[in-house]
Order: C-alpha cells, then sequence, then structure tokens
C-alpha cells in the first residue's frame, strides 16, 4: 500500500451497550499537515452490514508496550537545547501527557549511534574486570536514562552490547568488517581486510566473533554482571539483557557474530550461572535475532534445558522473517521487536506506513513489546559512521529548536493506549487492523485504511455497529 489511514478508537467497554441516545465522542486526528485535531463528533448504530468486527472476548497476548533506545548522539543533539526545551522534549516522550513509552533500550558500550568505539574496559586480559568502568556513561548514557526516569519512573530498561571489549574477539577490532559504507569510504573503519569476521563457515554465512575459551568467557558474563549491578548503583535498574545485538550482521562498526551454538554455550554455562552467582534477578534474553529463516533459534531452543536462563526472544530486521514461525513452535516464550527499522533520514509519511506495517507484522505474530530505535538525533540524522537515520525528534543545533517527525506522531496514536497489562483483541481483518482491551476495560481498535479520500467504514463492536468518516491519509484516536 502506497498511502494508508490509521485510526485509533478508543471506547469504554460499558458504554457500548445499548442506550437510548447518540453516543458523543471526542476525535483526534493527524495528517502529515495537522497533529492531534480535536473534533466532537456523533456515533449511531449503523444499519449496513458491519466491514470490520472486533471479537472482544477473543482474547491474544498480554501487551508490554512501546519503547525507544538511548544513544549517545541523542544526548548530544539535546544538549543544544536550553534546560527547558530539553525537559519538555523528555515529557513528551515519557510522560502521560505524551508518548508515556514504557520501555528504554540502551547499549552495553558502544553502539553504532555512540561517539566512538570504546568498551568498560580496554585492559587486555583483565579475566576478573578489576578496570571495569562505566564511567564514560555517567556523561552520556546515564543522564539521558535519568532525565526520563523523572517522568516514568517504572520505566522497563533493557540493554545490549554491540560487541565485547576488542580484546575478546577473535580479530582483536570493534568492527567485523573492513570498509565502510556500501563499499565507499563513508564511514571507513581502517580495519585490515585480512581480519574480516564475514567467512562463510556455517550455514548461518558467519564465524562467531569470540573467542571461545573459559576465560574470555568466563570475564564477559562477569562484566554483564558488572554492568548490572553498576548502573543499578546509579538508580537504573536493567531489566534485561540480550548477549549480543544482530547477531547474524557484520557491518563496518562495533559488531560481533555468533553461531547459534556458541551463543547458547555463553548463555547457559557462562552469563546464567554467573547472574546465578551474583544473585541478580535481570533477566535473560535470546536477541537480537536478525536470522531470517527459523533454523538459527531453533538449533538453540532445541538444546537441552534452553528455557532454564532465557525468559524471552527478541528479534529485529531480517528476523522478522523468521518470527511467524517461531512463535508459532515456541509460543511459551515472551517475544519483543528489539528495534524498528530505522530507514535513512527520510523522516516522512513513508517512514510511518514502514514502522505501521512493521507493528502490526510483529503483534499480530505475538510479539508483547515493540522497540523504537533513535528517539532523538540531529539535524543530520548521521552516526559516527555517517549512516544518516530516521527519529522521533528532531534537534536543530544551529537554531536550537526541536521539532517531531510523523513516527513520532504514529506512536502518539499508540503508546499511550497499549500500556501494560492491555491485552490484544482478535479482529475480522487481520492485516490492517489492531485492536486491544486496556486494564481498565477499554477498547482500543487501530485500523488502516488504504483509500485516498475521506472513506466511510462501518465498525462492529460488543454487538454494536457503527458508522465512521475517516480523513484521508489520516491517524484518527476516538474517545468515548
Amino acid at each position: 500500500m502506497k498511502h494508508l489511514l490509521c485510526l485509533v478508537l478508543l471506547f469504554c467497554a460499558g458504554s457500548l451497550s445499548a442506550a437510548p441516545k447518540a453516543q458523543k465522542a471526542t476525535l483526534y486526528s493527524t495528517t502529515a499537515s495537522e497533529r492531534m485535531v480535536k473534533s466532537e463528533i456523533v456515533l449511531s448504530p449503523s444499519g449496513n452490514a458491519p466491514a470490520l468486527v472486533v471479537f472482544t472476548d477473543s482474547l491474544e497476548q498480554q501487551m508490554t508496550g512501546f519503547g525507544g533506545t538511548f544513544n549517545e548522539l541523542g544526548w548530544d543533539a539535546l544538549q543544544s537545547l536550553t534546560d527547558h526545551d530539553r525537559d519538555a522534549v523528555m515529557a513528551a516522550l515519557f510522560s502521560p501527557q505524551g508518548l508515556n513509552l514504557v520501555m528504554g533500550r540502551t547499549p552495553i558500550g558502544a553502539n553504532d549511534f555512540s561517539m566512538g568505539y570504546y568498551s568498560y574496559n580496554d585492559v587486555k586480559e583483565d579475566y576478573t574486570m578489576r578496570n571495569f568502568c562505566i564511567d564514560r556513561d555517567r556523561y552520556t548514557l546515564i543522564p539521558y536514562i535519568q532525565s526520563a526516569l523523572k517522568y516514568r519512573p517504572d520505566l522497563i530498561m533493557w540493554a545490549s552490547p554491540w560487541t565485547p571489549p576488542l580484546w575478546m574477539k577473535v580479530n582483536e577490532h570493534y568492527s567485523e568488517k573492513a570498509g565502510g559504507i556500501n563499499k565507499t569510504r563513508v564511514g571507513y573503519n581502517e580495519l585490515d581486510p585480512k581480519h574480516n569476521m564475514t567467512g562463510h563457515v556455517s550455514k548461518y554465512g558467519h564465524p562467531t566473533g569470540f573467542k571461545m575459551m573459559d576465560g574470555y568467557l568466563e570475564a564477559y558474563a562477569i562484566y554483564f554482571s558488572k554492568y548490572v549491578q553498576e548502573y543499578a548503583k546509579c538508580g537504573i535498574n536493567i531489566q534485561k539483557v540480550a548477549p549480543q545485538n544482530e547477531v547474524c550482521w557484520t557491518p563496518c562498526w562495533t559488531s560481533c557474530t555468533w553461531r547459534p551454538e556458541d551463543l547458547y554455550v555463553f548463555v547457559h554455562h557462562y552469563l546464567g550461572p554467573q547472574f546465578e552467582k551474583d544473585s541478580l534477578q535481570t533477566e535473560i534474553w535470546y536477541s537480537t535475532i536478525n536470522y531470517p529463516f527459523p533454523e538459527y533459534l531453533r538449533t538453540i531452543l532445541e538444546c537441552n534445558e534452553a528455557h532454564k536462563y532465557v525468559k524471552g526472544i527478541g528479534v529485529q530486521w531480517t528476523g522478522l522473517q523468521a518470527l511467524p514461525t517461531i512463535h508459532s513452535e515456541y509460543p511459551d516464550y515472551d517475544y519483543m521487536m528489539t528495534e524498528n527499522m530505522c530507514g535513512d533520514h527520510e523522516n516522512d509519511w513513508t517512514s510511518l506506513e514502514q514502522t505501521w506495517q512493521a507493528i502490526v507484522h510483529c503483534l499480530s505474530n505475538g510479539v508483547t513489546s515493540y522497540n523504537y530505535f533513535n528517539m532523538v538525533l540531529n539535524e543530520t540524522g548521521k552516526s559516527w559512521w555517517d549512516w544518516p537515520q530516521n527519529s522521533m525528534v528532531i534537534v536543530d543545533r544551529a537554531t536550537h529548536t526541536y521539532s517531531f517527525t510523523d513516527e513520532y506522531w504514529l506512536f502518539r496514536h499508540l503508546s499511550p493506549f497499549v500500556q501494560p497489562g492491555a491485552v490484544r483483541l482478535k479482529v475480522s481483518d487481520g492485516s490492517n487492523t489492531l485492536a486491544f482491551r486496556t486494564p481498565e476495560g477499554k477498547i482500543v481498535v487501530v485500523i488502516y485504511n488504504p483509500a485516498d479520500a475521506t472513506t466511510k467504514i462501518s465498525l462492529n463492536v460488543e454487538g454494536k455497529a457503527l458508522d465512521l468518516n475517516l480523513k484521508a491519509k489520516s491517524i484518527n484516536t476516538l474517545l468515548l
């Protein structure tokens, strides 16, 4: 679909019972040129056959909600704003009057939107982690997260590394592929091509980039444990960790590939036991999986006691292709979309459409939480490796101003209503519609309409059919 209409309808379940009067409601409508335009409307029972049915007694997964990622370059961009405006941006993301985001992701060490390479211990062969230190984060990631906690004290935090310390890796470099982006000099990392980790030594297309020896595996487990404990001292409770971001990709920035058998060994023989030894309650997830076929996760999940230390499964990018099969075969795990596809700095309605399609796909296949990537970037949107990406908020450093993108407004029509405890409901048109029952008993119906003009639809909820007129190419929230 080239153009989509998105409708978010919020109904009080009890108000849909038979009533002698027409029901009044408040409608908030967003288009590419208008944001949250408020109008009062009257809903009357329809005499037409309903085109769309929400089955309020057919419950699917219980939701956790939506989240975003804290990256160094986001906090750096926010420093261009006044204290007042910086707080306004954080409120727009995390307060009940804004997106009211439920989750926050943060990197363990450097990632592609850090201000360069680093880890928490670059002292070679420090197996006891004597030199482990998070002091860099105290000036970047930690204040960023703490500013969010002011508005959302119960924020669910989870973390993952893009790379281990370089001395724990086979090629002893933060990257795994020499060169720059798309075979250009852009983002060129000066890695010797002889140290590439792109060899096809397994059916997954890559070797394991980690040194699979006891000393390194034990040290890396301690590294994770110290990270969780040090962040806790800063008032940040890391509730979930993933052992690796994108286990099957070798970009020219921070990365580390893992064969599934090796990932299992690390989690079940080192990381899980270390957390147990240190009495940590932090969950471990098999994440973030970006292999497009089910075989990668099957290889792990069919190992003996694969579930012992692992709570859930996180997928992103091409991993979404394997999601329907994996969720069907292993329904007892919790599932998370770990990173929204981040675009190329389009920041327009096409980005909104792509994100909406991904949300529908993920939630229709068992995902309980959905994470955006960069919440905030500067006007260039560029990473340290010069890849410009999308964000919810753009900060213009020259004018010291900020603006919200279309994707921000998409999440504004979703995240405040899909909070922890909401339950997804079955709908008659699963390709274009999502529906939820909130813990308060309200019904949220999200509809994609591909028409380019104002469109009339009939909606059936709990036996009541209602005719609604929807603006072209709009997102709408109906409050009843």
